[in-house]
This record gives structure tokens, sequence and C-alpha cells, in this order.
């Protein structure tokens, strides 16, 4: 008997035994947010101007300034239909996303009424270079942001826009452009704190200042044609390519990209992170997190 356990000592040290450590209680319940904005630079993100090759930052609407990603008019006369969006280069599916905003200034001669204190994130949105070259908004589900007027009491941030797009609340699809929450109004340049819970193409939530205001299911690619429940979508208004949509009404948006949006008024981003919700779900792997929804496996370490 002590001539085995001494040859399975030798073993061991020869040949390295170790027993499997598997993550602490702790490390599994850890959150790894990922920051989409490093504060510096414009790194990771691609530029989109209705009209304007991408990556062409027309009249540096798109500005990195003390942490800030600022999205700024201070080199326009008019706005001109210039419509953008600023792409992160890296899909998502089911995930948290959290970040701070403030209206500030005025809003740039040219502009549309609607569009005074109003920008918005697109989630689940077409990718930059699938836009059409004179495209003024993508695919997608946006999470609108307003900010209060002086002459309306009641202007609710945390909406929902569609473009291109339908959702189900309760357990009828929705066919109106926007759809207002049921948040404050949030008056003056003040920041006000955003989020946004999306799990695939199941469902999503809005969140404004650590309140629910918004919830609502199956997030989905429109018709181009209108019906008698639908008035249609403003495809040709937008310039968005019916063509490359048409035969996929109804499918249902799993994953995408996220987009900020620039309108003609003035709008500060900071502190935009992401917590993945997709990863490994096996408890034995050394990546297992406890707060994942959706399995994947090839992401698995041993």
């Amino acid at each position: 008997m002590k001539t085995k356990i001494i040859i399975l000592y030798v073993t061991c040290i020869l040949f390295s035994c170790k027993s499997e450590k598997r993550p602490s209680k702790q490390d599994v319940n850890s959150e790894t947010w990922i920051s989409l904005f490093n504060g510096k630079d414009l790194s990771g993100w691609t530029i989109k101007f209705a009209g304007e090759d991408l990556n062409t930052n027309y009249n540096e609407t798109f500005k990195v300034k003390d942490s800030m990603l600022r999205i700024t008019y201070d080199n326009y006369e008019t706005f001109n239909n210039k419509f953008a969006h600023l792409y992160y280069n890296t899909p998502f599916s089911y995930y948290k996303l959290k970040f701070d905003y403030r209206f500030v200034g005025e809003q740039i001669d040219g502009g549309a009424h609607w569009n005074v204190r109003n920008s918005g994130v697109m989630l689940h949105s077409q990718s930059a270079t699938s836009n059409a070259y004179n495209q003024y908004f993508p695919v997608s589900v946006e999470l609108q942001l307003l900010g209060g007027l002086e002459d309306n009491n009641k202007r609710t941030t945390g909406n929902v826009c569609t473009p291109g797009t339908v959702v189900v609340m309760g357990d009828t699809i929705n066919y109106r452009h926007c759809i207002r929450s049921n948040s404050k109004t949030y008056f003056g340049d003040q920041w006000i704190h955003a989020e946004a819970i999306v799990l695939g193409g199941e469902s999503m939530a809005f969140i404004i200042e650590k309140d629910t205001v918004l919830n609502f299911k199956l997030p989905q690619i429109g018709s181009t044609k209108p019906s008698k429940d639908y008035e249609g979508e403003n495809w040709e208004a937008w310039n968005i390519n019916q063509e490359t949509w048409e035969n996929r009404a109804g499918q249902i948006l799993t994953e995408g990209y996220i987009a900020l949006q620039a309108e003609s008024h003035p709008i500060d981003f900071k502190n935009i992170e992401l917590l993945d919700l997709c990863g490994c779900m096996d408890k034995n792997a050394k990546n297992y997190k406890s707060y994942y929804v959706k399995n994947k496996p090839e992401s698995c370490e041993y």
C-alpha cells in the first residue's frame, strides 16, 4: 500500500496533477461591463451621414471632449437633412446597456420642430455599411430620448420609436411609430441616466433614472405596404431601400448594432457601457457567469 501511495505521489509531481478549480461564487456573480466609449476618441465606432460616405464626420458633428461623446452643430449654418448615426462596430443580442445623456444649447436652424431636444439610441439596428447612401434612419428599434419643453408640461423620455420595425405591446402588434413611456419629464441640461435590457428577439425594457418606464416584446421588421391595420412606414421619405426589406416583414430581430443618433439638437453622452448576457452557462467552466441568460457553448473555457 505504501508503495502505491509513493508511486501516485511521484506521478503527480512528474505530470503536474492538480484538482480542477471551479469559479468562486464571487467570480460567477461579478459583472463584467464593457466600455463602448473610451472617453478619448471614436475607436470602435463607424460614422454614417445621409448623403456621405462611411466615416465622413460632416462638419465635425461628432466630437470627444472632457470624456464626453458630443454631438454638436457648431460648424453648421443649417441642418439640411444631415441625419447621422454613430454605430458601435460589434453587434449584440442579449445585453444590458447603460449610459448618461444630456441635451444642451439650441437646435440648429433647419431642424424639424419635432427634433427639438430629441435624439435616440438605435438598438438591433442594421449595420452602418448596409445603409443606403441617402438613408435618414436605420431599420432598428429606437430608445427615444426627449427633453422637456417650456410649453409642454409632459414630455416623456425612454420612449420607443420604430423606423422600419414594429413591436408587440401585450399580445398585440402596435403599429404606432412612437410609443410613449411612463417616465417623468426632464427639463434643462441635466444629466439623465438611461438603461436598456435587451433579450434578443424576446423583449426589451427601458429604464430611466432606475425606473422601468417601458416594456415590449417581439421586435420585428415592419411591412413596406400599408394595410387596414397599418398606415405604412415612411420608407420612401426616409430613403430606405424598400426592396431590401419587403420580403422580410414579420422577421423577428434577434440581434443588431447599437447606434447613437444625430438629428439636429446638440446632445452629450458619457459612461456608455454594456453587460453581455450571452455566454458560457456551464457551471464547470472557468468563464461561467451566473447572470448569463443566453447560452453560448462555444465560448466555454475549461
